[in-house]
């Protein structure tokens, strides 16, 4: 079965920063554009980064130049480098594996990680 498991979530204080990974098996991993999502109580789930399978990067606005997303095809991962981070990065993060279209459109597919919880506070 497919299964993608993140880890790396914790408790850091403003300003600190986290490493997410997601581990993927079950499925070939090559062909799938990648993306992280996140949700906040009493919000919507909302796409924070996505790579494609040629390892073009998108970025929400309230992340970018703070966060990078990568992937390392080889150990069927994907990474999300979270710096400068703030109370309003607080969410529950999922990693999903989809579609990327064009250069900057991300579709998110049926395959979702169980979420890793991040906690900014001080």
């Amino acid at each position: 079965q497919v299964q993608l498991v993140e880890s790396g979530g914790g408790l850091v204080q403003p300003g600190g920063s986290l490493r997410l990974s997601c581990a993927a098996s079950g499925l070939i991993f090559a062909i799938y554009a990648m993306g992280w999502y996140r949700q906040a109580p009493g919000k919507q789930r909302e796409l924070v980064a996505a790579i494609s399978t040629d390892g073009v990067t998108n970025y929400a606005d309230s992340v970018k130049g703070r966060f990078t997303i990568s992937r390392d095809n080889a150990k069927n991962t994907v990474y999300l480098q979270m710096n400068s981070l703030n109370p309003e990065d607080t969410a529950v993060y999922y990693c999903n594996a989809g579609t990327q279209y064009g250069s900057s459109s991300y579709r998110a597919g049926d395959y979702w990680g169980q979420g890793t919880q991040v906690t900014v506070s001080s």
